[in-house]
């Protein structure tokens, strides 16, 4: 069994989705490992990794609005707002999400769907860099 680590740094434009499935697949790629499982993990509270479609934008927008109305900013039952009015509602949105996920490996790429992509899911208005830490560990 081998396994390797690596991290990137992902900059962000604001609250969205940003696809990086093409720097999990480079890294999958470059530990050589055939069958295994690559994990992703995102080190920060206000934003998210998913496995989502990403062949029509409208899904994207949708995901967004939707989350827009469960955690919409100024609540007025919030407490914590000394980093702004959307980092609370972004924690929420985190918390409904994943911070972190699991990609079977097989052949030496990743095994998604057709029309899956990994993406950071930004739930902060401002630009933020994040850092993701890639792990895949096999044979």
């Amino acid at each position: 069994m081998r396994q390797d680590q690596h991290s990137i740094e992902l900059q962000t434009r604001g609250a969205g989705l940003y696809e990086f499935t093409d720097h999990v697949a480079a890294f999958v790629a470059d530990s050589g490992i055939e069958t295994g499982l690559v994990t992703v993990f995102c080190r920060h509270t206000s934003c998210s990794l998913l496995v989502q479609e990403n062949a029509d934008p409208d899904v994207q927008r949708d995901l967004k609005g939707y989350f827009a109305r469960i955690a919409p900013e100024g609540m007025d039952w919030i407490v914590h707002t000394t980093e702004g009015p959307d980092d609370m509602p972004a924690h929420i949105r985190t918390a409904l999400t994943q911070s972190s996920i699991g990609v079977p490996v097989g052949h030496g790429e990743l095994l998604l769907g057709t029309w899956q992509g990994i993406y950071l899911f930004e739930h902060r208005a401002r630009p933020h860099r994040r850092q993701i830490v890639m792990h895949i560990i096999g044979e």
